[in-house]
């Protein structure tokens, strides 16, 4: 009798396990030889009837497709003719960036060239030169989270980074211990503990440690693609004056309702007809001249698990505000403040999809209920902030961001289908409401742990919050 996958939370009526059932996460390159898919995958132990294939030729991740097969999976020529039918323009503009022939079907012995592809060399001429670079993660008692994290973390494709573990108001010395017992050999990993709580404050203790170029940041419960740091430093050469580059965050998991409820509110509806699941493999580039078009709409700039700052502009902008990530109600929004800011300096924001982080994602529908109002909280919140740090957007905020959030058909509160649980919306709402006075309180408990925020009238348009430990 074959074994399947099950879910671990209870579906709301009227929903059904059939339209989310559990689909096995798949990595293929097509530079390599494909076997095709089983659906037995060794790793879990589970038989699926489903998969979410991540297709990369060499080693650079081109788009996603989606399969439902029987007890046996798809062989080999069957997940090429689909990957082929859904990619082509994909791979053949890779192919011809590389200076080889397009082709019309894909090989199961994989895409062969003669010599090395023009995309690798240039990629080993790149890491030849390319700078040193700080990769900070935040943590907070998770030291489980930290054992799947970090072994990605220390294996990337790319010569000169430190990463930082930045051990946030710990409980017990977990964290410590594990970095102590079990990478002590490892010189490119450091520890750093920050006892005031919340992740504003653990990254800003971070980037005062870091001694890279660059400074990335990423989150303890992601698994980063190896080319993931090359490819987000690379993304400061996409325009010019470019401040902060961010990247793509896919699921490490599909395996509840909680979860696809998750990515559908990202815009990602896998295996319905709604779907569009390369939207997030296209490079895109923010400026401010753009804030009346998009400055609002946070979810397209990126999040925190995937960004990367130059150090003077991480100064300029004076860090990440703990009103937004601090011990207050309003513990979200700091990253998307961060990019705002970031662009209010006159700096340009470059989304590099190449660059590909895998989430974990919260399993249970009520983990995902605390999240969702958290976001609602830390959206409305971080626009208040902006009425305080920059007051000539408050006409943007009463003519564009009422469409934006309320009538716009892109956007996170409409974009969804009809099996999206209602109650996910209401419970944003509610946090939506909440946010400005969360906001006004977390100002207060972030001061009450050291931030000095100057006065209304002695600011000049720029963040200038100073902490004060």
């Amino acid at each position: 009798m074959s074994k399947h996958a099950t879910f671990s939370d209870v579906v709301p009526a009227p929903f059904t396990v059939s339209e989310y059932a559990p689909a096995r996460i798949i990595r293929m390159d097509l530079a390599e030889p494909c076997s095709g898919i089983s659906a037995f995958d060794e790793k879990s132990g589970f038989w699926y009837r489903r998969a979410l294939c991540f297709v990369y030729l060499h080693t650079q991740p081109l788009g996603a497709v989606e399969f439902v097969f029987d007890e046996q999976g798809v062989d080999a020529q069957t997940c090429l003719q689909k990957i082929g039918q859904r990619l082509h323009a994909q791979i053949n503009e890779h192919l011809r960036q590389d200076g080889l022939p397009a082709m019309c079907v894909l090989d199961v012995r994989g895409i062969v060239s003669e010599g090395t592809p023009a995309c690798l060399v240039e990629q080993e001429r790149f890491l030849a030169r390319a700078p040193f670079v700080s990769v900070i993660v935040p943590t907070h008692d998770r030291p489980d989270d930290l054992k799947f994290c970090l072994p990605s973390l220390l294996n990337l494709h790319y010569p000169r980074y430190e990463v930082i573990i930045v051990d946030n108001a710990p409980a017990s010395s977990a964290t410590a211990d594990l970095i102590q017992q079990t990478y002590r050999d490892r010189p490119r990993l450091r520890y750093v503990r920050e006892d005031r709580p919340g992740v504003s404050w653990a990254r800003n203790a971070g980037s005062a440690f870091a001694r890279g170029e660059i400074i990335a940041f990423t989150d303890d419960d992601v698994e980063v693609d190896p080319g993931w740091l090359m490819s987000l430093v690379r993304g400061f050469s996409l325009a010019e004056n470019v401040g902060c580059v961010t990247g793509q965050v896919q699921p490490l998991e599909l395996a509840t309702p909680a979860q696809y409820w998750c990515e559908e509110n990202a815009g990602q509806c896998w295996f319905h007809e709604d779907s569009d699941p390369l939207k997030r493999f296209t490079q895109r580039i923010f400026t401010q001249s753009g804030r009346h078009r998009h400055l609002y709409r946070i979810g397209l700039f990126g999040c925190g698990a995937n960004m990367a700052f130059r150090p003077e502009v991480l100064q300029r902008i004076q860090g990440f505000d703990p009103a937004l990530g601090g011990t207050g109600p309003s513990r979200c929004g700091q990253d998307v403040a961060a990019f705002f800011a970031t662009m209010m300096q006159g700096y340009t924001i470059a989304y590099e999809p190449k660059a590909l982080v895998y989430h974990q994602h919260r399993r249970s529908y009520a983990a995902l209920q605390k999240q969702f109002y958290n976001y609602g909280v830390g959206l409305t919140a971080y626009l208040t902030r902006n009425i305080y740090e920059y007051p000539q957007v408050l006409l943007d905020l009463f003519t564009k961001v009422p469409y934006d959030l309320l009538i716009d058909r892109s956007t996170t509160l409409n974009k969804t289908t009809e099996r999206y649980p209602k109650d996910l919306k209401k419970v944003a709402l509610r946090g939506m409401l909440y946010g400005p006075l969360a906001f006004v309180l977390s100002r207060r408990s972030a001061r009450k742990a050291g931030m000095y925020y100057p006065p209304f009238w002695r600011r000049s348009g720029r963040s200038t919050r100073v902490s004060t430990r």
